[in-house]
């Protein structure tokens, strides 16, 4: 990962801007710089990963105008060649060096022409305006807020701009800004039309389009590692990616020290496909004296998110200190497209649709976030195979009758994709779903909603939710959560929209915690 910040109009204090920016250090922490336009101020942290020298270093320059940004732009060599018949001149062998050069040919539409996971902020000294954008899912991060005198500002994390801005809000994914206003230019989660194509037919597109997603993501100048719980998305990556690659891929799982869940499939796993296997526990202990650390790298108050994120941060952690890794591949976005474990009760195929879009849109509030902000914290980046925005606008084509659990098994599609094919034992392949932070550990969610109960009577809770209009916490450990937000990010809750949490409108989903423990077809998902 890396760091991007941008002062759009002339800085009264350059020096508050840096501190700022400073907060995202560990994003990237192989270099930094921050130029003066002329017009405003561009900062950039730095962690290599394609094009290893200096000659990579951003903001980069080119004709008056500048550019800085946080992404990995797949088959950009075809891009740059074709740009370098045109005469543009390139010094790196970065992906981003091909930004400014677009931006000059092709103006706005660029963004529609990007591979991409992206975030990016361009100054034209031509016409001296900024433009920002963000890839179609939001999996680079990017906030923007107004400082006191009208100023937008935009940066990779709220953090940058806590204290410059009154209000800060996420940047809309697939969207640019220019001229003061958001364009959207591209929205995944539309399907012109549905995609009817037999059962076997969408299995083996599935199946190709998720490896050609996982192989273009194996170019890294930097080593490359992989997350794997032992669930079927995080296994799938590692199997496909172990057949890919020549030499042996190198897996990483984590769990509690007392009931882990995960660990012994992700053993079974990396055994099974010849990985270099590393597991990390963690403790009781652990988890309470990370919690505030997780909150606040997080920029968030969501349950969900935050119990997900204690186990993610800590194996994280521990490959930065003792790995010599730098890009992590990971299994998110497969949930939100062919579903997670309480859409087995929509209640149509309307429903599931209408569930899954709302899903996607929201990814860079809640999973694309706890990826992002675990794995960079740590100065690593993060690849999301399953947001290749081929595989995303193909899964979202497809009929959602076919989608649905018709089958006695969730995400049946997936799994029947690669079947038969030696990729994952069946045991795997056909594992009951279990979410991440239930699979590490049932103690671990336990022992955080005693934490809270510990913390407040019932009286001092039901006195201190009233502070809070927008998202009101409703259970002792979301108001812990929430109150070790505002500590970091005062009065900055509508960054995101809502708690995740189940359809509560269909049968069998009005719950009041966000673990599929709670839900009647949880089954054998925690043995």
């Amino acid at each position: 990962m890396c760091s991007i910040m941008g002062y759009c109009g002339k800085c009264g204090d350059p020096e508050r801007f840096r501190a700022g920016f400073e907060k995202t250090k560990s994003r990237g922490p192989d270099a930094s710089r921050v130029v003066d336009t002329g017009n405003g101020l561009l900062g950039f942290h730095r962690l290599a990963i394609m094009g290893l020298t200096d000659a990579g270093m951003q903001p980069f320059a080119c004709n008056g105008c500048y550019a800085v940004c946080n992404g990995e732009l797949y088959g950009f060599e075809k891009q740059k060649a074709a740009l370098a018949a045109k005469g543009y001149r390139f010094s790196s062998d970065s992906d981003c060096e091909i930004l400014l050069p677009l931006w000059l040919e092709y103006g706005t539409e660029m963004f529609s022409l990007l591979d991409a996971e992206f975030a990016c902020v361009i100054y034209d000294g031509r016409t001296r305006e900024y433009i920002a954008a963000r890839d179609p899912i939001g999996i680079r991060p990017l906030y923007y807020g107004y400082d006191a005198a009208g100023v937008i500002l935009f940066a990779s994390e709220a953090k940058n701009l806590v204290g410059l801005c009154p209000e800060i809000l996420p940047f809309p994914p697939g969207c640019y800004w220019k001229n003061g206003r958001f364009t959207r230019y591209c929205d995944i989660t539309a399907v012109p039309s549905v995609c009817r194509d037999d059962v076997e037919t969408v299995c083996r597109n599935i199946r190709e389009k998720l490896i050609a997603g996982v192989r273009k993501r194996l170019v890294s100048d930097a080593k490359v590692g992989f997350l794997l719980s032992g669930g079927l998305d995080s296994s799938l990556v590692c199997a496909i990616a172990a057949r890919e690659s020549k030499t042996p891929i190198r897996t990483f799982a984590i769990g509690m020290d007392r009931d882990a869940i995960d660990l012994k499939y992700a053993r079974q796993v990396a055994d099974y496909i010849g990985s270099e296997h590393t597991e990390v526990y963690m403790t009781r202990e652990d988890v309470l004296s990370s919690l505030e650390t997780v909150v606040a790298l997080l920029g968030t108050y969501d349950i969900t998110t935050i119990r997900a994120s204690m186990g993610m941060y800590l194996v994280c952690k521990a490959i930065h200190e003792t790995a010599d890794i730098r890009v992590l591949l990971t299994g998110e976005i497969s949930d939100e497209l062919f579903g997670y474990k309480y859409t087995d009760f929509a209640p149509s195929a309307e429903a599931f649709q209408a569930e899954s879009v709302k899903r996607v849109r929201e990814l860079h509030l809640y999973d694309v976030l706890r990826a992002d902000r675990c794995i960079s914290v740590n100065s690593l980046e993060a690849r999301v195979p399953f947001g290749d925005l081929d595989f995303v606008r193909y899964v979202m084509s497809v009929d959602p009758e076919k989608k649905m659990n018709r089958y006695g098994m969730g995400k049946y599609l997936l799994r029947h994709a690669f079947e038969g094919l030696g990729y994952l034992p069946d045991a795997i392949l056909w594992r009951e779903k279990a979410a991440f932070s239930d699979a590490v550990g049932h103690s671990m969610v336990d022992d955080l909603k005693q934490y809270a109960e510990s913390l407040y009577t019932d009286a001092e809770f039901a006195e201190r939710v009233l502070k809070f209009g927008h998202a009101r916490p409703f259970t002792k450990e979301s108001l812990l959560y929430r109150e070790l937000f505002e500590k970091y990010y005062p009065s900055q809750s509508e960054m995101i929209a809502d708690f995740w949490m189940p359809n509560r409108a269909w049968k069998g989903c009005d719950v009041n915690d966000p673990s599929a423990r709670v839900l009647s077809n949880y089954g054998n998902s925690g043995k």
